[in-house]
């Protein structure tokens, strides 16, 4: 799975790959130019999904508070 997404991601140009010929074989991989360009939006993306963890600790926490007082 994780292969078949880097080289989508590869083919999309986001990422380059570069193998060693070496034993055991090494692969790396490096984030391109137009890859680069998104670490503003997984930033924000990141930002986001910190602040949605929170906001449903809060949700379920007041549910159950809610749930206990009935």
């Amino acid at each position: 799975m994780l292969t078949r997404q880097l080289r989508e991601l590869e083919d999309d140009g986001l990422v380059s790959r570069t193998v060693y010929p070496e034993v055991p074989p090494r692969v790396e991989y490096a984030l391109t130019e137009a890859g680069e360009s998104l670490w503003d939006i997984v930033g924000r993306l990141d930002a986001w999904g910190s602040w949605y963890r929170g906001h449903r600790k809060d949700q379920v926490r007041d549910e159950d508070r809610a749930a206990t007082e009935t």
